[in-house]
């Protein structure tokens, strides 16, 4: 076997118990293409879908395919104006399931996540009734100071060059703890529970993916 995926392997199964104890379920599968067709699997014909901005979902291919499901798909890309957007995320918020990534997760089970205008973290915090997060192995890290540093100076930098930005940290590539107007570090959510049990599913994908 593959040195790389055996590692995974086995911190997935510790990781996996640690989030049990924290009332998060969460799952182990070798690829994005398994980790769609199980995303998939939870999600029933009727009900309303909708996803925070991550690279991990687009990887897997996973809106393209909700887009094809018997789901009620609400694309965040579709509301242009802010009253749009203001009715769009009402909805939003109380969708059946909410699919997104992490910046980071803790071999302890916490989930860490920075955010700009925080409908994201919000979501993940409040709202849908379950929240499917699917995260790449490349994420976990040791603890949570090490989680915090991989979302301020890995994820953060990295999503701000692709959202084109105008920060120090595109520059230097790394956190430079601005005040910028382009700043996406607005909102910094360490999750440690959920509540209600079982609200938040983890799926956890034995190869890299995002940022």
């Amino acid at each position: 076997m593959n040195p790389k995926k055996k590692f995974y392997e086995a911190a997935a199964e510790t990781l996996i118990k640690n989030l049990d104890k924290r009332g998060m379920e969460a799952y182990y599968v070798d690829n994005g293409e398994e980790a769609l067709k199980m995303a998939l699997r939870f999600v029933t014909p009727g009900s309303s879908v909708s996803w925070g901005g991550s690279m991990s979902i687009n990887e897997i291919g996973l809106i393209p395919a909700l887009k094809a499901s018997d789901c009620v798909v609400l694309d965040r890309t579709v509301p242009k104006t802010d009253e749009e957007k203001k009715e769009f995320f009402s909805k939003v918020a109380v969708c059946d399931y909410y699919f997104m990534s992490t910046n980071a997760l803790t071999m302890g089970g916490e989930l860490v996540n920075i955010d700009g205008n925080g409908n994201r973290v919000a979501s993940l915090i409040f709202g849908p009734s379950n929240v499917i997060v699917i995260a790449g192995m490349n994420k976990v890290t040791d603890n949570l100071e090490a989680a915090i540093a991989r979302a301020r100076n890995t994820a953060a930098p990295m999503n701000t060059i692709r959202l084109d930005k105008n920060t120090p940290c595109t520059q230097v590539g790394r956190c430079c703890n601005c005040m910028s107007a382009d700043c996406i570090c607005n909102q910094f959510v360490v999750t440690r529970r959920s509540a209600p049990a079982g609200r938040i599913k983890i799926i956890l994908v034995g190869e890299e993916l995002g940022y």
